[in-house]
């Protein structure tokens, strides 16, 4: 559940595996049963995306076979599936993927905090009214004053506050002022999100990539942040015969080496049924 890029791309990424690659080393499993359903609250995918970005998502998952549910909220997960209020989705799998949460840390030092449990700091990044606590990364709630929207909890944003910290702390110890601070300014350098086989979007600036342009510019700007030349050029062959062949190159064996043989599910799903029953 959840349709930011992390939802989009396990989903894309579990779909093509049922229908690509198991097909070929499972001959006797019947893989066009597989059903990947991604259920997401707001209104639309991809919601720190360009809004094209998100509808853009959604056709290109459901091109794929995947059932994309909108301003659907989960109420209650069970060994046997999914309620969406008073609807039942059966799932052998659930994957939830609808976000982070803020650090049980920070409920603990009775400051105000928002929905999700980050702290609300100051423009410099302090805790209001202990101006030489800092609060960075996915524990803050900082307000970006270019766009007056809160910091998104990614990575970039994260780093970004660690170095303006830093500067702050540095700008203290060498005598500064606390009134001369400066504030703290999220520069969004973009966002991207891999769907499938050789379909990704990005956003960078006021400009938007989609299809395979997008999944190429995913790729080398991944590729790019890898540490060492050996490693760059590793990844980049595996992707590629990953591309081509649609294998997977990694398998991971664990658990009971003795099979066990569960009922099979009837592919239902449950609509408006009643949660007590």
């Amino acid at each position: 559940m959840g349709g930011g890029p992390t939802g989009v791309e396990l989903a894309g990424s579990i779909m093509e595996t049922a229908t690509k690659t198991l097909p070929s080393e499972f001959r006797h499993v019947d893989t066009s049963t597989a059903r990947v359903i991604l259920v997401e609250g707001g209104n639309r995918l991809l919601g720190g995306m360009p809004e094209e970005m998100g509808a853009r998502a959604c056709r290109d998952l459901e091109d794929l076979g995947i059932e994309v549910r909108l301003s659907s909220y989960v109420t209650s997960v069970d060994e046997e599936g999914v309620w969406l209020g008073e609807t039942r989705i059966i799932a052998e799998n659930v994957f939830w993927a609808a976000g982070v949460q803020g650090s049980l840390l920070a409920q603990s030092i009775g400051v105000e905090l928002d929905h999700i449990g980050r702290i609300i700091v100051n423009q410099d990044l302090t805790i209001p009214g202990f101006p030489h606590a800092f609060v960075v990364g996915d524990a803050a709630h900082v307000i970006n004053p270019v766009t007056n929207q809160p910091v998104p909890a990614v990575a970039q944003g994260a780093i970004q506050m660690g170095k303006h910290a830093a500067k702050l702390i540095k700008h203290d110890l060498e005598g500064g002022a606390l009134e001369d601070r400066l504030p703290f300014e999220y520069k969004d350098k973009g966002s991207m999100a891999t769907i499938g086989r050789g379909k990704a979007l990005a956003s960078i600036g006021n400009r938007t990539f989609q299809g395979l342009i997008g999944w190429m510019m995913w790729g080398i700007i991944h590729v790019l942040f890898l540490v060492g030349f050996r490693t760059k050029v590793v990844v980049l062959l595996d992707w590629l015969w990953n591309y081509i062949s649609h294998e997977r190159g990694s398998r991971i064996i664990t658990g009971d080496p003795e099979m066990h043989l569960k009922q099979v599910r009837d592919i239902v799903l449950w609509e408006d049924v009643d949660q007590t029953s």
